[in-house]
């Protein structure tokens, strides 16, 4: 994809342990980092110390990420998002759109926004509300646009059902529960 060197967190989407990564590139730039780590570091700390427990763990996220039907999950992923923005837009002057950001976490996202006219929360006061909710939900605005945005790759079973109760009590114009 003409990357030199490219890194990716072993939790997230890999679902691996967090503390893990890869780091993939051409060879003599991964041996330029391999001398940023133990028994050559001599330096404070050990800034990239990874035990051997989770070096498994982190080949055995890459092995069954590798094996998964990824376009069964992407459908997945937006029908959360649809069952949340088919929710929300019951709202009057609520609109959801989606997209797909370029580099980072290309995955469905979904923007939220609204008509302050009918709505007069501002996304950061939306925000505070779904913090303070019960069970709490984090999402704020991202990607450079208006409202909110999310994305469902990280929900587990049933919880696009909970985000879509807070948002649209909230959007409402009730209290965190």
């Amino acid at each position: 994809m003409g990357y030199d060197l490219i890194t990716f967190s072993g939790g997230k989407a890999m679902r691996g342990p967090q503390c893990a990564g890869l780091l993939i590139g051409r060879k003599d730039l991964v041996a330029n980092a391999f001398l940023n780590n133990s028994p050559h570091e001599d330096t404070i700390g050990r800034s990239q110390k990874v035990g051997k427990e989770e070096i498994i763990g982190m080949v055995k996220a890459l092995e069954l990420y590798l094996k998964e039907d990824h376009e069964a999950l992407w459908k997945e992923w937006q029908g959360q998002l649809d069952y949340i923005s088919q929710q929300v837009k019951r709202i009057d002057g609520v609109s959801t759109s989606f997209f797909v950001p370029d580099i980072a976490n290309h995955v469905p996202h979904m923007s939220i926004t609204w008509d302050s006219s009918r709505i007069a929360l501002t996304q950061k006061e939306v925000s505070k509300l779904l913090v303070e909710s019960t069970p709490s939900v984090i999402m704020g605005g991202g990607e450079g646009r208006p409202g909110l945005v999310m994305n469902s790759f990280m929900l587990q079973p049933g919880e696009n059902k909970i985000v879509a109760e807070q948002l649209t009590r909230i959007l409402r114009g009730g209290s965190p529960k």
